[in-house]
C-alpha cells in the first residue's frame, strides 16, 4: 500500500475557499478539475467541480454522472457562465472518466491511487484515464505525492520533473495564493518563450519552396544541349552563301 500521509484541508486553486475545501472532500472533484485544466485559467478549470455540484443540486456521484443522458451533461456545461471553453466536449470527457471508473475501480476515485502499489503502476492508471496523458498524468502524481502525501515507492520517478521541491510548474507546487501566482507566472513565461519558436517553423516551411525553385533542375542540361543542334543551323545557314560568293 501506498504511504498516505494527513491531506490539507483545502488546495487553493481557486480563490473560493468552499471550492478548494471540495477538491479535498470529494476526491471525484479533484479528478474532475483536473480533466478541465485544458485552455481555460487553472482557477476556472478547478472551480468547474464546485459549479457543477450546485447545478446538479447534490454532490457529484460517479455513477450518477456516467448513467446520465449526455445531453442532460452537456447542458449542464453549457449553461452560462459555461464550465469551460469546449463544454461540450469536457462533458463528454467527464463522463467517459466517470464511466471508467464504475466499470475500473467500483466507482471508487480514490482507488485510483490508494491501491497502486508503485509509483509507475500509480501513473499508469492515471495516464489511462478519460482526459489525462502522460504530461497530465505526472502532474497528477506529483500533486498526490507532493500535497495530499500519496507516495507510493517510485512516485518521484514517475512525477519526472514536476516532484522536484519548489519548481512552481504545476499545479502539484501551489499551497497558497502566493503559489499559484508564481504557477501562473512560470507557465506564461514559458509560453512565450515557445511562441517565437512555433512562429518560425511556419516562415521556415514557407522559405523552403522558392529555395527549391533556385536549386539547379536535373533538366538543366538537357534543355541546353536542346539549343545546341539550333546554334549550328544558323551557322551553317550563314556559311553557304559566303561560300557561294567566294566561288563566283
Amino acid at each position: 500500500m501506498p504511504r498516505i500521509a494527513k491531506a490539507p484541508r483545502s488546495l487553493p486553486f481557486t480563490g473560493d475557499p468552499q471550492a478548494d475545501e471540495y477538491l479535498v472532500s470529494d476526491p471525484l472533484a479533484l479528478l474532475v478539475g483536473m480533466v478541465l485544466d485544458q485552455q481555460v485559467p487553472l482557477e476556472k478549470a478547478f472551480m468547474g467541480p464546485w459549479v457543477l455540484r450546485e447545478r446538479l443540486g447534490t454532490e457529484l456521484d460517479v455513477a450518477r454522472i456516467a448513467g446520465m443522458p449526455p445531453d442532460d451533461l452537456v447542458a449542464l456545461f453549457v449553461e452560462r457562465p459555461a464550465l469551460h471553453r469546449f463544454p461540450g466536449s469536457m462533458a463528454a470527457r467527464v463522463q467517459d472518466l466517470c464511466r471508467m471508473l464504475v466499470q475500473e475501480y467500483g466507482g471508487n476515485p480514490t482507488a485510483v491511487w490508494t491501491t497502486a502499489e508503485t509509483g509507475d503502476e500509480l501513473f499508469k492508471r492515471v495516464k489511462a484515464l478519460p482526459g489525462f496523458g502522460e504530461h497530465k498524468a505526472r502532474i497528477f502524481v506529483a500533486l498526490l505525492g507532493k500535497q495530499l502525501g500519496v507516495r507510493p515507492k517510485g512516485w518521484e520517478k514517475a512525477a519526472g520533473s514536476f516532484a522536484e521541491a519548489g519548481s512552481l510548474a504545476s499545479v502539484a507546487d501551489i499551497d497558497s495564493p502566493g503559489a499559484l501566482l508564481a504557477v501562473r507566472e512560470h507557465k506564461r513565461a514559458m509560453k512565450a518563450a515557445k511562441a517565437p519558436a512555433a512562429a518560425a517553423e511556419p516562415r521556415a516551411a514557407a522559405k523552403a519552396p522558392a529555395t527549391i525553385a533556385k536549386a539547379p533542375t536535373a533538366d538543366a542540361k538537357p534543355r541546353a544541349a536542346a539549343k545546341a543542334p539550333a546554334t549550328i543551323a544558323k551557322s551553317r545557314a550563314a556559311a553557304k552563301p559566303r561560300a557561294a560568293a567566294s566561288r563566283a
